[in-house]
């Protein structure tokens, strides 16, 4: 007689297994693209009517998701996206991509998590598979889970099968995408590991086993605690430096130079997005609960939390050596998003900049060719276009976020003072603009005699 098992192993290689979402952001979409181009029918589940509907007209709120994607498979019948938590029993997998925030406490806030498991489990049957992708604390899958599945009367790991599998989603990455980023698996029982691993191999390049759901929620944490410490490494050598009066960015050239043992970071006037910012807390919080410090953790997130602050005082001490105060001066804040190229403003240093400049005084605007508008504290702003005049008239211009779209060697013909916190303008032809950067410009290399 063949098993739960079995059957549930049979659907997913013949691609007869119906697959499901939830959470259709910039996690749950890309994985529904790559699900549906491997051959399986999709459900996307979300708890936002008006993401549902832009889906099913064919359109896509996520960047690096096409429209014509999406209307191809909605076309198709391949994918259908839907308010309807009830349509989750008619899959076999349920992979779970929900938001996971920090409370102000900077406390894990599991809303988004508690309320997705409860809505599969409530749907859940033999032999279905529940993957949880979110980024959270180690243990969520086998202590907030695990019970809500066994309360429907399920045995994991032979008539349901759970695991984690952290996202890696990096918004906008030109190389790196959902399909050819290693996707890791760690599953409550070597069955369940099993499962994840054959569903996940059907639509992404490799898979890598680990040996329980804890190790995956690890992996994720320890990536971006990497890469926080390190920005936090480099955002303080920036400071140093500038102390110091040594170019930071000729120090990391100079440095990267060296084959192994360094690997290059730069700094900038922050960090954002959903991960680097908020996945380390959840280590540290947990660890909390342990009665441990994560010392690495708190320190690196004070210096990165403080380098806003860092820049508006080069913007004040800018200003002040052009014989203006902040007070009543004209800012333009040149990108908002997060990171260059791509129009996600999660946790973006960029809104911190603008506030801390608006409590200060400054008239304040911003362009960003990927964010024409945002809401902020209840109310819309709205990007200006970056003409001429607006750059001739501005006092300062600040940038923020580097993207490509924007003409820099225009900026420094026109602005009057520029204060530069990625290296944007580096190269260019000296203009018009004053030019301050986050250390000092490093001295003329003495070419041999």
């Amino acid at each position: 007689m063949t098993s739960i098992r079995d059957r549930l192993q049979q659907r997913i290689d013949s691609r007869q297994a119906v697959c499901a979402v939830v959470g259709l952001g910039y996690v749950g979409l890309p994985l529904v693209m790559e699900l549906c181009e491997a051959g399986f029918h999709v459900i996307g589940y979300d708890v936002q009517q008006r993401v549902v509907d832009l889906l099913m007209r064919g359109e896509s709120h996520i960047q690096d998701v096409s429209a014509a994607q999406v209307a191809k498979h909605v076309k198709s019948g391949f994918f259908v996206a839907t308010t309807d938590e009830t349509r989750l029993a008619e899959s076999d997998t349920v992979s779970i991509a929900v938001p996971t925030p920090l409370a102000k406490t900077r406390d894990p806030d599991m809303t988004y998590v508690i309320a997705a498991s409860d809505a599969v489990a409530r749907q859940a049957h033999p032999g279905m598979l529940v993957v949880l992708e979110s980024t959270t604390y180690p243990g969520t899958t086998r202590d907030l889970m695990m019970p809500r599945l066994e309360a429907r009367g399920l045995t994991i790991g032979e008539d349901a099968f759970l695991a984690f599998s952290p996202e890696r989603v990096d918004p906008g990455n030109p190389v790196y995408n959902t399909k050819n980023t290693p996707k890791v698996v760690g599953g409550i029982t070597a069955a369940c590991t099993a499962m994840a691993t054959r569903l996940y191999s059907a639509c992404i390049d490799r898979t890598v086993p680990v040996s329980s759901p804890e190790a995956a929620e690890l992996v994720k944490l320890l990536e971006n605690t990497f890469r926080s410490v390190n920005i936090g490494l480099v955002n303080e050598m920036a400071i140093v430096c500038d102390r110091l009066g040594v170019d930071v960015w000729e120090v990391i050239e100079a440095a990267s130079t060296k084959p192994f043992g360094f690997m290059k970071f730069t700094p900038g006037p922050g960090i954002g997005g959903h991960c680097i910012p908020l996945d380390p807390h959840y280590l540290a919080w947990k660890m909390r609960t342990l009665n441990y410090k994560t010392r690495f953790i708190d320190l690196a997130s004070e210096i990165n939390s403080a380098m806003p602050a860092y820049v508006v005082q080069k913007v004040a001490r800018a200003l002040n050596d052009a014989r203006k105060s902040v007070n009543g001066s004209r800012a333009l804040v040149l990108g908002v998003a997060y990171k260059n190229d791509i129009d996600d403003m999660r946790e973006s240093p960029a809104l911190d900049v603008i506030k801390l400049l608006e409590e200060q005084g400054a008239h304040v605007e911003y362009h960003d060719p990927h964010v024409a508008r945002y809401r902020e504290d209840g109310h819309e702003v709205v990007g200006v276009t970056l003409t001429d005049e607006v750059l001739i008239a501005a006092d300062v211009v600040v940038i923020v976020t580097n993207h490509k779209a924007v003409d820099y060697q225009r900026v420094v013909d026109l602005a009057s003072l520029v204060v530069d916190t990625r290296h944007a303008t580096a190269g260019l032809t000296p203009g018009k603009a004053r030019i301050v950067s986050l250390t000092p410009d490093a001295p003329r290399v003495p070419q041999p005699a």
